[in-house]
């Protein structure tokens, strides 16, 4: 049989691709057709993304990929941009890091309580939420939201300029903490107790819509929140598993057929996002191999341009359990010298500051590994559901000594791959759409089947175990 082929566009929070993905009835095919950088701009009192050249480097991706059956595109979720009357973008849209949310949380619990925005949207407190960031906008007076007549999340910005279509995608509407899933729609009541204008939203669409077409081949909504997107293509038969969604961000996760909107939730602080299907997805944000990658930044700028095989093996031969950090300080939130960071953490906390590069590392991969642990089991206590194995999915997942510390952190098997989660995932939704796989169920049975998946068992439990508390103290 002739392959079915579809193009998925993954934009991440550093680089871009267009793939190429086909469908022999057996197995999926991926070929990279096009990459691209993905640089944020930083005007003197800003950051913002490049949605220009975003836009150009996507177009010339789509150029490249020939017979298409459909488009799909998966995007990071939280940031948005404002249309005029025209159609026309106001401006290039905020980065999440930027810095003009801070204090903005409290700003906004001044006027509707904490407690019932969680219960009202189930989602994460995390200043970056698109909620904290409109907030801003109106606490600092800004003018755009004055000339807006359209609010698109960064997904949606790119499927209008594809269609001309003017929607919002189920995923990426539950990451702005203005969704009410009771009412499966916008909550206006947040939005007018904090003023942010409700004439902006656009309807709420679900994955596998198509919405329209681009130079004749149909744009079909995947789940476009990247984690998402990736959560879709989870390998697992099994209902008492877990995932861990490996990259910039970390996102370790439970798939549930409803939200879980309650007591323990709230002081955990964990978030249900929209998945495929209509299911949501119990999750927790967590730093991520960011401050690793921030680290190998000012390393390279300080003239030590180590290989991430490199700083795999100086972690390696470092003692591990000297001292931790939390991965989610908001000290770690911005980009900048992320060495010093992490020692000033580690001396502020009362512990030995790490005094080598191989010591800062080693500092980072177990603290990663223990929190993965901690929310772990906040996840479980949360939702009552067992959990046996452990999927670590995304380009992460290429990161054996980080899985194996996992899988001995937690205590239980870790199996890593695929490492193009997010972008099968997105095919996988659009092969559905098209006819070509009946459903999700049908797609993980060919994915576990895959040689790329790598298996990890728990090893050296008893170390981990004994350091793990002084880990779990740092966290309160």
């Amino acid at each position: 049989m002739s392959a079915k082929h579809v193009i998925a566009i993954d934009l991440g929070a550093t680089s871009g691709r267009v793939m190429d993905v086909a469908f022999e009835g057996e197995r999926l095919r991926l070929e990279e057709v096009h990459r691209f950088p993905n640089i944020p701009v930083q005007t003197p009192g800003s950051l913002h993304w490049d949605a220009l050249r975003l836009w150009r480097e996507i177009t010339v991706g789509i150029d490249a990929a020939r017979g298409a059956a459909s488009i799909g595109l998966d995007c990071w979720g939280v940031d948005y941009a404002l249309l005029d009357s025209a159609g026309e973008l106001l401006a290039n849209p905020y980065h999440y890091r930027d810095p003009r949310t801070e204090g903005a949380m409290k700003w906004v619990f001044e006027r509707i309580p904490r407690r019932e925005i969680f219960e009202r949207t189930g989602i994460q407190f995390m200043p970056l939420n698109a909620l904290y960031q409109l907030a801003a906008s109106i606490r600092d007076g800004s003018p755009l939201l004055d000339y807006a007549t359209t609010m698109l999340t960064i997904a949606d910005l790119f499927n209008y300029w594809l269609t001309g279509a003017k929607t919002c995608e189920f995923t990426e509407a539950t990451t702005m903490q203005l969704y009410n899933p009771t009412q499966a729609d916008w909550d206006r009541d947040i939005m007018n107790a904090v003023g942010i204008p409700t004439d902006i939203l656009t309807p709420i669409v679900p994955p596998g819509t198509v919405i329209g077409q681009y130079k004749g081949i149909d744009v079909i909504l995947p789940a476009c929140h990247d984690t998402g997107s990736a959560v879709v293509a989870v390998p697992s038969t099994s209902k008492r598993s877990a995932y861990l969604s490996s990259g910039t961000w970390s996102l370790l996760g439970l798939e549930l057929e409803a939200p879980i909107i309650s007591d323990a939730a709230y002081e955990a602080n964990v978030t249900n996002e929209g998945g495929y299907g209509g299911t949501f997805r119990l999750l927790k944000n967590i730093m991520g191999l960011w401050i690793v990658d921030q680290c190998r930044a000012a390393w390279q700028a300080a003239g030590k341009d180590y290989s991430f095989e490199q700083l795999t093996g100086m972690v390696e031969s470092a003692a591990r359990f000297n001292a931790f950090i939390e991965p989610d300080d908001p000290s770690f939130l911005a980009p900048g010298d992320m060495p010093a960071r992490v020692v000033d953490y580690c001396r502020r906390t009362g512990q030995p500051a790490p005094e080598t590069d191989a010591e800062i590392m080693a500092t980072v991969y177990v603290s990663l590994a223990f929190k993965y642990r901690y929310v772990l089991e906040q996840l479980i206590a949360v939702s009552g559901q067992e959990v046996d194995r452990l999927h670590i999915i995304g380009g992460g997942s290429r990161n054996a000594l980080l899985n194996q510390m996992t899988a001995n952190a937690t205590g239980r098997p870790v199996l890593a791959g695929p490492a193009e989660a997010t972008a099968i995932g997105n095919a996988i939704v659009q092969f559905i759409a098209i006819g070509e796989l009946d459903n999700v169920a049908e797609a993980r049975a060919l994915l576990s089947e895959s040689a790329e998946l790598r298996s990890f068992e728990p090893q050296a439990t008893a170390l981990w175990d004994e350091s793990y508390p002084r880990f779990a103290a740092l966290l309160g």
